[in-house]
């Protein structure tokens, strides 16, 4: 099962508006993408806060980590219906490929990691946050990174995850999910962000441009074997209108 995150609908509505050109081929492309139901399933952001907010009630956190852009977006988001995270900030690191089959995660800003959690000694409840959970790569590293008298007052929150990961990460900290998957990574279950496919964030490489998962067709005729050749295009077409590439 594909489970495909429409980060990328509300995005191309703000910049482009009803009725342009852009939002109209976005909503093409999720009709597509619906076409290869029920192997791929379509998430929104609203459908997985109410999840995570049905599942699990807190009090407000002193401060929340969110990882990344996304990460701290999801903060945001879920602080407004909430209140849980009324003081949010960004670790600024990302999964990047190893060049051999694997991944690592490096930070985006000069200081490294472990420089960038320093300071959470006097945080009285700290929650971290991202947007997904899938190996539990990002989230692992960035918890065994803090201190063990600050991870102890620490509570991961996720959108989404695969639920096979969430075992080694609650030995860590508590964790709170939202919509999680069952099955084994890759082989039963994969999530996806759609602005990856569509914009050259979605694969990023050690000393190389990113890319977008346009950029291999293989993965998108992998993913969508009936509607690859209508998904491919429309997906160089946006990303020529919104990044000009």
């Amino acid at each position: 099962m594909l489970f495909v995150h429409d980060d990328l609908t509300d995005e191309v509505r703000e910049l482009y508006g009803e009725g342009s050109k852009e939002l109209g081929l976005a909503l093409r492309l999720f009709d597509l993408i619906r076409l290869e139901a029920p192997r791929v399933t379509v998430l929104t952001v609203g459908e997985q806060i109410a999840q995570l907010i049905e599942r699990h009630g807190h009090d407000p956190f002193a401060l929340a980590l969110g990882i990344g852009a996304a990460g701290e977006r999801v903060a945001r988001q879920v602080n407004d219906e909430t209140g849980w995270f009324p003081s949010v900030r960004r670790v600024d690191v990302t999964r990047e490929e190893d060049g051999s089959g694997g991944y690592r995660l490096v930070s985006t800003a000069e200081e490294p990691l472990d420089v960038q959690l320093r300071d959470l000694e006097s945080v009285p409840s700290l929650a971290v946050v991202d947007d997904t959970v899938f190996s539990g790569l990002t989230m692992g590293t960035v918890l065994r990174t803090l201190q063990p008298t600050v991870l102890s007052r620490t509570h991961a929150f996720c959108l989404r995850c695969v639920a096979d990961s969430l075992p080694k990460l609650k030995a860590l900290c508590p964790v709170s999910a939202g919509f999680a998957a069952e099955g084994r990574i890759l082989e039963d279950v994969s999530f996806i962000n759609a602005s990856g496919l569509v914009r050259r964030v979605g694969i990023r490489r050690a000393g190389r441009p990113p890319l977008a998962f346009f950029d291999r067709p293989e993965w998108i005729k992998a993913w969508f074997p009936a509607h690859a050749d209508g998904i491919l295009a429309i997906c160089r077409t946006l990303n020529r209108l919104i990044d000009g590439v």
